[in-house]
């Protein structure tokens, strides 16, 4: 029997639960990591404007696309995710450490981009071995300590990465590149998916044949685009707003994004727990709402009461993100919630692809014409009005889920 395997079956289940979760911060935190320095890392280093400084927020996510589905059919044809996943984070530790390198800014992007596809291919299978180990009756703890996991990883990864930084930007993704590796080691001791009969393994052809007899599953999927979209704003727009406009340290900036993650980080699991017993789709739509809100006046909100703002948008967060996981699980058959989990992960990432370019193009031109303040309040203005849209748009599609008795 595999090591992984052994050690899997000495573990309780809720301890096999705490380490889907430790796993799922360690694959998070080194992608936030850079966020407090970005101006420094990118647009100092290497001599580039706005534009070109938010695209390294957004070409990691264009491999993603590419990536996140693949890992899920793959997964879902063959097995041995917890394999998949080591070696996903193993090359992502490789990448991470090659940033630090002194190349070019084409070469840098480009390896950016593989970076990318690698974190997100962990990401990916992390969720499917997440969705195979859960239940009906306890998929909103499991997801939810999952995601507890990530947005912790998110939270902590941009606290850290203004605190040890100093006058090096190098740090963090020297530090991100320790965490990935850690988080391959981790992973190969103590996780292990269900044994499946072979007969279960679906061919290429059936999880096709299954993705497209399921089209209500572009409705959860829209929301994974949209909530990426805004977190966008928040990993590029956000730092580069509070750095130029109200000449904020990394420090301060990295507090600022730990302020806004942490609630969302602690509430995950509970929320969690709560949409076991509670209609996911009501607190997706109301968190959505109140979310889009909030990010709509994030830069029309005064400095010096920013942390109160974030901390109410990560409450927010919270109430919609694992129940929007539980949607695309309830919604998807059995055999392709790997699969389902995949296009959610890509849906996501073309979202954080859209986000920061959108936040960097809307607040470039705006500002062109009158100042970067009133630039900046122009691209949260369409971040925060894009979930609500988001809303409006999926809400008649959710409601037949629930009529389908799909969902709650």
């Amino acid at each position: 029997m595999l090591p992984g395997a052994m050690a899997t079956q000495r573990l309780s289940n809720g301890s096999r639960v705490l380490a889907l979760g430790a796993v799922a911060f360690l694959t998070l935190a080194p992608v936030t990591l850079p966020v407090a320095v970005l101006r420094a890392l990118v647009a100092d280093r290497f001599a580039v404007g706005e534009i070109a400084t938010s695209l390294f927020m957004s070409v990691n996510m264009i491999g993603a696309i590419l990536a996140a589905p693949v890992a899920g059919a793959l997964g879902d044809r063959f097995g041995h995710r917890r394999e998949l996943l080591v070696a996903g984070l193993g090359v992502d530790a490789i990448l991470l450490s090659a940033l630090t390198l002194p190349v070019s800014f084409p070469l840098f992007m480009t390896l950016r981009f593989f970076e990318g596809a690698a974190h997100i291919f962990s990401l990916s299978l992390l969720l499917a071995i997440a969705s195979a180990t859960s239940s009906d009756a306890n998929r909103g703890r499991v997801m939810g300590m999952v995601g507890g996991g990530l947005t912790l990883g998110v939270a902590v990864g941009a606290m850290l990465g203004g605190l040890i930084a100093g006058d090096d930007p190098l740090r963090p993704l020297r530090l991100g590149s320790a965490l990935a590796a850690v988080g391959a080691a981790l992973s190969w001791r103590l996780l292990a998916e269900p044994e499946h009969a072979p007969e279960a393994r679906p061919s290429a052809g059936k999880i096709l044949a299954a993705l497209r007899g399921n089209p209500l599953l572009l409705a959860p999927l829209a929301f994974a685009f949209v909530d990426r979209f805004t977190v966008g704003f928040y990993t590029t727009t956000f730092s580069l707003y509070l750095s130029r406009v109200h000449d904020l340290s990394a420090k301060h900036i990295g507090m600022l994004i730990f302020t806004f993650m942490l609630p969302f980080a602690l509430l995950s699991y509970p929320f969690g727990r709560f949409a076991e017993k509670h209609s996911p789709v009501r607190m997706v739509c109301i968190g959505s709402l109140l979310y889009g809100l909030g990010t709509m006046g994030v830069a029309s909100w005064p400095v010096a009461s920013l942390p109160a703002l974030m901390l109410l948008l990560g409450i927010a967060s919270a109430v919609m993100f694992v129940p929007s996981m539980i949607l695309t699980t309830n919604t998807a058959p059995a055999e392709i919630r790997g699969t389902a989990l995949g296009a959610f992960n890509a849906f996501g990432s073309l979202g954080f692809i859209v986000g920061p370019l959108t936040g960097g193009l809307v607040s470039s031109w705006v500002a062109a014409s009158g100042d970067w303040h009133a630039g900046y309040r122009a691209a949260f203005a369409v971040a925060g009005a894009s979930e609500i849209l988001c809303v409006a748009i999926a809400l008649p599609f959710l409601i037949r889920l629930i009529r389908q008795g799909r969902t709650t």
